[in-house]
């Protein structure tokens, strides 16, 4: 089941990292090596289901982390007076501040680039096209936010011992319809909410292919009020 997704701000496996180590509430110089690995894989899994963009990016990093974890786990060799032993993670912790620097002063750019988008000079008109995009437009929501809320659900739902292959007959279209009833019945709905009433996996993941695609079309958006906190499907407004 393939759906490949376009965001509109690319976030790659280094944003994943940070998103993690942000949410663990861990020192970035001081990474738990073992553990953050162990998420990434389970998120490098959900991503791989979907198909998104430059999984394989995803999964190089994912190598050099069990590298790192494997290095770390091996006896250090006794130092001598004059030599410093060199931590493994230091590498990665480089690239990782490197990365946000970098994220950081694109956004400043991005706002500036917004400021001077509303500066119009006399006898000058633009006319605002409507255009169809290919592009997810998540907003102020990581996407890495979302497929949290998602992975929590499927843990939350009894492991299967046997696979039994049976025909499922549902689609995208029906999941988007389940989701256009919650916002019939209201303005606004979580997102866990939504995919927590489903009783089986499948309906799950089309569910959440189904959120994708109606913020593709621009006819639903997210918003969330705290960082790492309840995430909420809004219906726009026309």
């Amino acid at each position: 089941m393939a759906y490949r997704v376009k965001l509109k701000n690319f976030e790659g496996p280094l944003d994943l990292l940070l998103f993690l180590i942000k949410k663990n509430e861990v020192d970035i110089y001081d990474i738990p090596i073992a553990e953050i690995t162990k998420q990434y894989l389970e998120y490098v899994a959900i991503i791989q289901m979907f198909d998104l963009e430059a999984a394989s990016e995803f999964i190089l990093l994912a190598a050099t982390l069990i590298r790192i974890k494997a290095q770390m786990l091996l006896p250090r060799p006794k130092a001598e007076d004059d030599e410093e032993i060199v931590d493994p993670r230091m590498e990665l912790v480089t690239r990782l501040l490197e990365y946000k620097r970098f994220k950081e002063v694109a956004y400043k750019f991005g706002e500036m680039e917004e400021r001077r988008s509303n500066i119009f000079g006399r006898g000058y008109f633009e006319e605002i096209e409507a255009r169809a995009s290919d592009e997810l437009d998540l907003g102020d929501i990581s996407l890495f936010s979302l497929i949290a809320t998602f992975k929590q659900v499927l843990d939350k739902m009894p492991k299967e011992s046997f696979h039994q292959v049976v025909d499922i007959q549902i689609t995208m279209e029906e999941q988007i319809d389940y989701i256009m009833q919650f916002k019939r019945e209201s303005e606004q709905v979580t997102f866990y909410e939504l995919i927590s009433q489903l009783n089986d996996r499948i309906r799950v993941v089309v569910t959440f292919l189904a959120v994708l695609e109606l913020m593709r079309r621009g006819v639903i958006r997210t918003r969330q009020s705290t960082p790492f906190g309840e995430i909420w499907i809004v219906r726009k407004r026309d």
